[in-house]
């Protein structure tokens, strides 16, 4: 797999209906309609790129939302819906409020006629005997209620009965996302790297030790490797000005050391990314376009995943058997780092799978939830080379290998790089007899489909491991047992 390195005005209310009136005496005002002024009616209130660099903050993209138009306003001339008030059902009285009179008879404001009183019957003298009980037990228990309310009246003229205002002391247990927040977030800085042209960007990472060592991306730092600036910050506001200790391209792994660095420093818990299994949560702290101190949550989505990633400026491209994850990572969220539930540190976010396009007009993608990280087990132990001796070491077969994309395994090629020998002399591949045209399908059990696929797999192990090579010649399977060997440096 490839990647790239990280209103409308509200409607008026509805018109309300007439407000119910006692005796037609009240309705005689109400018949004379008040002459259309033409006036409006008043409104009322209107209640996969590499995560970073960056150093823009997002900007939602918003929607359009329509709106139905509302009814007409009072005063505007038009003609009353028709359809309001509903009609009665046969045999019932018109509605009180300026209604007609019996069925058929009249509309919305016409006369008032008093109903004509109807025979009572031994069975209506019962219901009404009954209707009279419900009124007394409503009235009766809406006076306890009236006086209970009273009797609890503070002086305030409020009748609401208030509940306790303290909801207790909130504890976050162990293994609560805000807990290992509150815990790792101290512990992880924002960078600011910028060349001595004055470009540059953001980043994130983490501390490593208590000497003031940061582990962080290669790309977060590689535009102040050469003469250029770089500071970092923690979440406490705290600034200090830092140096590039060592950087692996191909590892897509750096190592800085802060500047007088303070002596309250506390590195961060280191996990076993072999243990992870998919589905653990995870957690992801980073600056995403430069909102630093982020924490976003997710799952292991897959483990293993070949993914060789750039940051599209054409340098050498950076290969990881990584550890994919739907926690939300984006452009600046670079070298931070990838925690478990219980806050150990188990990957360094460094790439995403992206859409192309940014948004939000910065040209930059955002997070589709396929992000990938470093698997902390090689990142340790390319940090400690760094601390140690300021360059990587990476392990090899000694043989060169076709980068294109495809699926059947990774081939060694006719012609090594720069004209060298595809197959070097003396190296292991040498020794283990693979030669220009073997296409190698599986390093132990893992499966390999391409280059790529290949180099990354091979990284995940140290200089000196022996390891099983499955490949094909001449349409026939071999396995040799080959010990791997080792480079020092990007070139």
């Amino acid at each position: 797999m490839s990647t790239e390195n990280e209103g409308t005005a509200v409607p008026p209310a509805p018109s309300a209906p007439p407000v119910p009136v006692d005796a037609p005496a009240a309705r005689t005002h109400q018949e004379h309609a008040a002459p259309d002024s033409g006036a409006p009616a008043a409104p009322g209130d209107r209640p996969s790129g590499y995560p970073g660099p960056s150093a823009q903050a997002p900007v939602p993209d918003p929607s359009a939302h329509g709106s139905a138009p509302g009814p007409a306003p009072a005063g505007s001339g038009s003609a009353p819906d028709a359809s309001w008030p509903p009609p009665p059902p046969p045999g019932t009285p018109g509605p009180a409020f300026g209604g007609g009179a019996g069925p058929g008879a009249g509309g919305w404001g016409s006369s008032y006629q008093q109903p004509e009183p109807k025979a009572r019957g031994g069975r209506g003298g019962l219901v009404a005997a009954v209707l009279a009980a419900a009124l007394v037990a409503g009235g009766l228990g809406g006076g306890l209620g009236y006086t209970l309310a009273r009797n609890n009246d503070d002086g305030t003229g409020s009748t609401t009965v208030s509940a306790s205002t303290s909801g207790g002391d909130v504890k976050r247990d162990p293994g609560t996302v805000a807990a290992v927040a509150a815990k790792a977030l101290p512990s992880t800085v924002t960078i600011e790297a910028e060349s001595s042209s004055g470009e540059g960007g953001t980043g994130t990472g983490f501390v490593f030790d208590k000497q003031g060592h940061i582990v962080t991306n290669n790309h977060v730092v590689a535009s102040a490797v050469d003469g250029g600036k770089l500071t970092a910050t923690f979440p406490s506001g705290r600034k200090y000005d830092a140096e590039v200790v060592g950087n692996a391209q191909g590892y897509d792994v750096a190592v800085i050391k802060l500047k007088s660095a303070p002596s309250d420093l506390k590195p961060l818990t280191l996990g076993d990314s072999d243990k992870v299994a998919v589905g653990d949560s995870t957690i992801a702290i980073g600056a995403p376009f430069g909102l630093s101190d982020t924490v976003t949550t997710g799952i292991i989505s897959a483990k293993n995943r070949p993914v060789a990633s750039s940051d599209g400026t054409g340098s050498q491209a950076s290969y990881m058997s990584a550890l994919q994850t739907d926690a939300s990572i984006n452009p600046g969220n670079s070298g931070g780092p990838l925690l478990d539930a219980q806050g150990n540190v188990i990957g360094i976010n460094s790439a995403i799978q992206s859409t192309g396009n940014g948004g939000f007009g910065t040209g930059q993608s955002g997070s589709i939830g396929l992000g990938f990280a470093i698997p902390i087990n090689q990142a340790t132990y390319v940090a400690q080379q760094l601390i140690k001796t300021g360059k990587p070491v990476y392990a090899k077969i000694g043989a060169s290998v076709s980068l294109e994309d495809t699926s059947g395994g990774a081939q060694i090629t006719d012609q090594g790089a720069g004209g060298s020998d595809p197959v070097e002399s003396g190296g292991p591949a040498d020794r283990a007899g693979l030669r220009p045209g073997d296409v190698i399908t599986k390093l132990d059990d893992r499966v390999i489909d391409s280059g790529p696929t290949l180099i990354g797999e091979i990284w995940t192990h140290q200089p000196g491991d022996k390891v099983t090579i499955t490949y094909e010649r001449d349409g026939k399977e071999r396995t040799v047992e080959l010990t791997l060997g080792s480079r020092v440096g990007d070139n």
